[in-house]
């Protein structure tokens, strides 16, 4: 969950380290650290806080001369946050350094042996110990650089990706991966090594996404060398051209990253439906479903698995495919459903969902499904992501680069990518007739002409923000298709808030949660003009009767809920199906302000990190 960069080439490295580790800030921010390689020696800055904290440290006590060096930004696992802890490592001669994203399970084991050969440790990390066990292999075997990596890591149980420099090769940095991420740009006469393409967008457009148990020797002036790690045998480089630009991954004259990429998503859900919805043509065109159509269609069920925002996507669209095409859907937590011994048959689909492609859980998921038979389809949004790869097919969400660790465009893509499958299959096999299929279609086309409108209730959230900031507690409620928006909704005030909040099925209500309710008690109640209205004004009625408050996001020009609720937000009306597209929106506005309110820091919010790339 931590990012790493290295730089090798004709430029001063620390300016390309720091920007690099200020765009990966969002995998972690416990602290952050760089070394730079001048031609003679090692200069070392790390610390405790954020990369402005690193950058701040180094120009009182550092030269940043150098043109090789690496940096890392951390999120903890072993070893509290502090100075000591923070990457980068050396090994006990002081020749070898190490950047490290990822957890070596069994590095108490190695520790030990390591101690009894002589080794001391500084940090409480598992990182220092395999730098350890790097120079170990190397002074033992009398092994070059890359070797001794290879052979070291053929030692260790866990994921990584790393970087690796020795002071006495001084040309080369080595990188690994297995389980993390881990990219090599490629430019002319120089290579970055990063946890992705984002550090050096604007210094090349091409990329090598390392594989699981593939290792790189990057070298100044020769050919990149990829190998093996398993047994030494060479890889041929496959160079990607990037998809992504420099003006994606800036904040465009918003405040917050968060704010930018809320007000993103009427463009994103357009692109990524472009190309695949033809609603004049009356057709879904998506080659990841056609090529494998009689797989869906023949499918006794659907898993889908994932985790966090993700997993309320999908348990969108378990509602969705089942109105639609008529197939059982379960919806499991990655985390939960590779620990309990499954049932998993060849005859079932498995959607893995997720926004970087990278969710350590989802990834062994999939691949604990794909042994039992099952067929993987994955959606998710970076392209080249480990997900991407492991997947028997799949389907990109098109929104682009999203920076803020709370999802927000990553949820409102991935159901307009699961709903054009649903609609897809319901024509396929027939249980959705023309008219309604067509009716489906024009509608989604015009969606984000609809998500528009609703971010025009920025101002009422601000508004309401403004009264219920320092609420302790908050309750979310919603039915049918937005109890999942209700859950999101609350996840978002937890996450860049701290508020603590709930979301419950409304007419699980009165089976428990209605006990907390005061008038101290804010709720924040979907209340649609759709199938379940009835029963949701009854609720907001149970709710009123007991003095809490209520915050209603209605369908525009509802009248009985707002002589009802204390605050009412309209959103445009919709069919059901698509209306969690629109009404997610005031609910990630709410969360956005309140959180600017009460000072937190909305795209780094603490103890997170948006890639979860361990366990």
């Amino acid at each position: 969950m931590c990012g790493i960069v290295g730089y090798i080439g004709h430029r001063e490295a620390y300016p390309v380290i720091i920007k690099g580790l200020r765009r990966l800030e969002y995998r972690g921010y416990d602290s952050a650290g760089v070394v730079l390689y001048d031609g003679s020696d090692l200069t070392l800055c790390k610390t405790k806080g954020k990369v402005s904290d690193l950058e701040e440290k180094a120009a009182k006590e550092i030269s940043t001369n150098g043109k090789i060096g690496i940096g890392h930004t951390r999120w903890a696992t072993h070893g509290v946050p502090n100075d000591v802890n923070s990457h980068p490592h050396f090994s006990n001669s002081g020749n070898l350094v190490i950047v490290h994203n990822g957890i070596i399970e069994n590095y108490e084991p190695l520790k030990k042996e390591l101690i009894k050969r002589g080794y001391t440790f500084q940090s409480d990390t598992d990182t220092e110990v395999l730098v350890n066990l790097i120079e170990d292999v190397k002074k033992k075997e009398n092994l070059k650089l890359g070797k001794a990596v290879q052979v070291a890591l053929n030692q260790v149980v866990g994921a990584y990706a790393i970087a690796v420099f020795d002071k006495e090769r001084p040309g080369e940095i080595v990188a690994a991966r297995l389980g993390s991420p881990l990219a090599i740009g490629v430019g002319k006469d120089e290579f970055f090594v990063a946890s992705d393409a984002s550090p050096f967008i604007e210094y090349t457009s091409n990329a090598i996404y390392l594989e699981d148990e593939e290792m790189a020797i990057v070298r100044l002036n020769k050919p990149l060398k990829i190998r093996k790690i398993k047994d030494d045998s060479l890889v041929d480089p496959y160079i990607q051209e990037l998809q992504m630009n420099l003006e994606q991954i800036e904040k465009g004259g918003y405040d917050h990253f968060m704010l930018k990429e809320i007000y993103e998503q009427p463009s994103v859900i357009k692109d990524t439906y472009r190309g695949r919805l033809h609603a004049n043509e009356g057709l879904i065109k998506m080659a990841g479903i056609e090529d494998n159509l009689q797989k869906f269609l023949n499918a006794d069920r659907i898993l889908i698995i994932a985790c966090g925002t993700s997993w309320h996507a999908g348990l969108v669209a378990e509602y969705i495919f089942e109105e639609f095409a008529r197939i059982p859907v379960e919806v499991e937590y990655a985390s939960e459903f590779r620990y309990r011994n499954p049932i998993i048959r060849p005859t079932d689909v498995v959607i893995a969902i997720s926004q970087s492609g990278e969710t350590a859980d989802t990834l062994a998921a999939i691949k604990l499904a794909k042994q039992h038979g099952a067929f993987v389809f994955g959606v998710c949004n970076v392209v080249g992501s480990s997900i991407s790869r492991e997947t028997d097919a799949g389907a990109y969400t098109h929104a682009g680069p999203e920076i803020g660790v709370a999802s927000t465009k990553a949820f409102t893509t991935q159901i307009t990518v699961l709903t054009l499958i649903a609609l897809r299959l319901a024509q396929a096999k027939g249980t959705m007739n023309n008219s309604d299929f067509h009716r489906y279609l024009q509608e989604l086309e015009i969606i984000p002409e609809k998500v528009a409108e609703a971010l025009m209730t920025n101002d009422a959230a601000q508004a309401i923000a403004a009264i219920y900031k320092d609420a302790p507690n908050c309750l979310y409620l919603g039915r049918g298709y937005n109890f999942p928006v209700a859950l999101e909704g609350a996840l978002k005030l937890k996450e860049i808030s701290y508020i603590h909040a709930e979301g419950y099925p409304a007419a699980e209500m009165k089976h428990g949660p209605i006990a907390l309710i005061d008038e101290q008690m804010p709720v924040v109640i979907i209340a649609q003009k759709q199938e379940h209205y009835d029963k949701i004004v009854s609720n907001i009625q149970e709710i009123k009767s007991r003095s809490g408050k209520i915050i209603a996001v209605v369908t525009k020009g509802d009248v009985q809920v707002r002589d009802l609720a204390d605050h009412v937000i309209e959103v445009p009306d919709t069919s059901d199906a698509l209306s969690p597209l629109l009404t997610t929106i005031p609910l990630q506005l709410l969360s956005y302000h309140i959180a600017v309110m009460r000072g937190c820091n909305v795209d780094q919010p603490r103890n997170l990190a948006k890639s979860v790339t361990v366990e």
